[in-house]
């Protein structure tokens, strides 16, 4: 089988693939999923049109992997085991996808967070919408440079009510319009929160402060919160921002940012300073962490019994805020130039 993948990865596109496969010449099995989970776009192309044409031809036996099936008790177990109790806050990071087939999807693990908190306690998802900002650093690659004065002149302004969520994921962006969660002001960062602290986590979320003491993540640090990560690594751990906002290094530096507000009834392109955002090593820093604080982990995913083969399970972290933030501050000075 190795020499058939072999053959398959050296195809530019669906037809030379196509071909190079009908060269093989022979029956085997083929594990689509095993071949395409990390291989590019044009692959995974490639080995949907092969199936296709391999089935209708007869010649060839193709194994599917299905995803494996996630209820909410299993969530809820998972949960149990990391840790989580009523009352705690926590800010999570989701990716839906990860987790396998989530019976209910983005709904059942919302309510799981909930009822695992209770009402005592409060849930916080980042739901930034960061195409509302200037097209110059790079947020809407597919429009010419030309087109960039009317980006800036039609963008909708931000409303925390109906803005969209840009790359949270389905749980955030069903999570911003549950009913009773507050959403921050920030027109590119936002976050949004439910439960007993969510007024407190949301409110004065100012343009200039988006990651720093007294911002959302802040006010988290304050309340001696936790960071849930599931099916997501510390790239997307919004925290680490705190600490980025709290360090000393040589290049730190301060930008000025655009987005579209409303500002005394009327639609406005708004500039203002704020720090540099740079989380290109929080790969590294959640590593780094990790060995040297235990942190929690479970995997969550059933297994798939049978011809159908199941893809790997997620796993979920969790951690409290605070040590996590001191430790990158810590990382970040000795390592940033």
């Amino acid at each position: 089988e190795n020499g058939y993948i072999s053959v398959l990865r050296g195809s530019d596109n669906r037809r030379n693939f196509a071909n190079k496969f009908a060269t093989l010449g022979c029956a085997r099995p083929l594990d689509l999923w095993s071949l395409a989970t990390e291989e590019t776009q044009e692959f995974k192309l490639g080995l949907i049109a092969l199936a296709g044409t391999s089935l209708a031809a007869g010649n060839y036996k193709i194994l599917m992997t299905m995803k494996p099936l996630v209820l909410k008790q299993d969530i809820l177990a998972a949960f149990r085991q990391l840790g989580m109790q009523q009352g705690m806050t926590v800010m999570v990071h989701t990716s839906l996808s990860s987790l396998g087939y989530v019976c209910g999807g983005a709904q059942t693990v919302i309510e799981a967070l909930l009822e695992t908190v209770g009402t005592d306690g409060t849930i916080m998802m980042p739901t930034q919408s960061w195409k509302n900002l200037d097209p110059e650093v790079g947020v809407h690659p597919e429009v010419a440079e030309c087109d960039w004065p009317l980006i800036r002149e039609h963008w909708p302004a931000y409303d925390p009510r109906i803005t969209p969520t840009q790359t949270m994921g389905a749980v955030a962006e069903m999570f911003r319009s549950w009913p009773g969660v507050l959403r921050s002001n920030h027109p590119a960062r936002s976050v949004s929160a439910i439960g007993r602290h969510a007024a407190f986590l949301t409110e004065g979320h100012t343009l200039s402060n988006i990651f720093g003491d007294g911002s959302p993540i802040g006010r988290l640090y304050d309340l001696d919160g936790y960071v849930l990560l599931i099916g997501v690594g510390y790239d997307k751990n919004t925290s680490l921002h705190l600490a980025d906002a709290r360090a000393e290094y040589p290049s730190k530096h301060q930008t000025v940012e655009h987005s579209a507000i409303i500002e005394e009834g009327q639609r406005v392109w708004k500039a203002y300073e704020t720090l540099y955002v740079d989380g290109a090593d929080f790969t590294q820093i959640g590593d780094a962490f990790e060995e040297a604080y235990p942190v929690k982990k479970v995997t969550l995913g059933r297994s798939t019994h049978g011809p159908l083969r199941s893809a790997k399970n997620a796993t979920l972290r969790l951690m409290r805020q605070r040590p996590l933030v001191d430790f990158a501050i810590a990382w970040i000075e000795k390592n940033r130039k």
